[in-house]
């Protein structure tokens, strides 16, 4: 009964000690830090932690700019991916649906509000760079709040995913591609304002 008792409780430390079990911390270059470190910088908003795997959390930078090595390929797998014409004398503005996750499933299902909030992201762009944005999904699941509100297209092969959102980001990202291939990409919930100065720039 003594030994039966002694194993119980050691099983019972054993499952506490694992159970228990902290993560471990990276900053957006990849290097070990604290927990206590990875809070701080991320309250700065400048961050997004991304799950590496199960005991893994990465820092990532919110906003990328880079340039296409191939724009003109780019810009063909995209026309014939969204069945869509493109005006290349003017900025592409991207905004990119990823699938169902906590973010958009506690955002407001109010079509008015969604359909309001779309129109001045619209009214905007044609104000500032003459375009109107693309809207593609990964995964369709959690979208029929947009349905009859918005043109949106499936990524083609997850083309635009493996090109400017290589992890999964809360609610939406964006991305503007210039007819040069420079771009600005965001990660995760946005406000309009910052696709606007994102065509603004690459016009």
């Amino acid at each position: 009964m003594r030994i039966l008792l002694k194993f119980l409780l050691l099983s019972i430390f054993i499952f506490s000690c694992s159970s228990t079990k902290d993560y471990s911390y990276f900053d957006e270059n990849t290097i070990e830090i604290s927990k206590k470190a990875f809070n701080k910088k991320r309250q700065t908003r400048k961050y997004l932690p991304i799950t590496i795997d199960s005991t893994t959390l990465k820092l990532t930078t919110r906003e990328k700019r880079g340039t296409l090595k191939n724009v003109s390929k780019f810009i063909e797998t995209l026309e014939v991916g969204l069945n869509t014409k493109l005006d290349t004398s003017k900025p592409i503005a991207i905004i990119f649906y990823p699938g169902e996750d906590d973010c958009n499933n506690s955002g407001t299902t109010n079509k008015e509000w969604i359909k309001n909030w779309h129109e001045q992201l619209e009214d905007g762009l044609e104000q500032v760079a003459q375009i109107k944005p693309l809207y593609v999904y990964k995964d369709s699941k959690d979208i029929e709040d947009y349905y009859g509100l918005l043109d949106w297209k499936q990524d083609p092969n997850q083309f635009i995913e493996q090109l400017f959102f290589k992890h999964h980001y809360p609610c939406k990202s964006f991305v503007v591609i210039s007819g040069k291939g420079d771009y600005i990409s965001y990660f995760g919930e946005f406000p309009k304002e910052f696709v606007w100065e994102a065509a603004q720039i690459l016009k």
